[in-house]
């Protein structure tokens, strides 16, 4: 049986201007997952380890911080 989505806990999407985020974070999306997605904007991936370890999403204008950042410590790419 397949569980009922509407049941599941999430927190509100775009709920806070600045979120910290750990490497085991990434791939970085906005809305992350587990936040509610039906009041949200679309899907975006958000390459903040590229972008020196802070990044704004284009859509709500949220700001994700890699809390843990250091460029040597990441893999090349954070897509893999």
């Amino acid at each position: 049986m397949r569980p009922n989505p509407a049941l599941e806990r999430t927190v509100p999407a775009n709920a806070q201007r600045h979120y910290k985020v750990a490497a085991s974070d990434l791939t970085l999306s906005c809305p992350m997952p587990g936040m509610s997605l039906w009041d949200s904007h679309p899907r975006v991936f958000l390459p903040v380890a590229a972008d020196g370890g802070r990044v704004r999403c284009p859509y709500c204008s949220a700001e994700y911080e890699l809390a843990d950042y250091r460029p040597s410590a990441l893999p090349l790419t954070e897509w893999a």
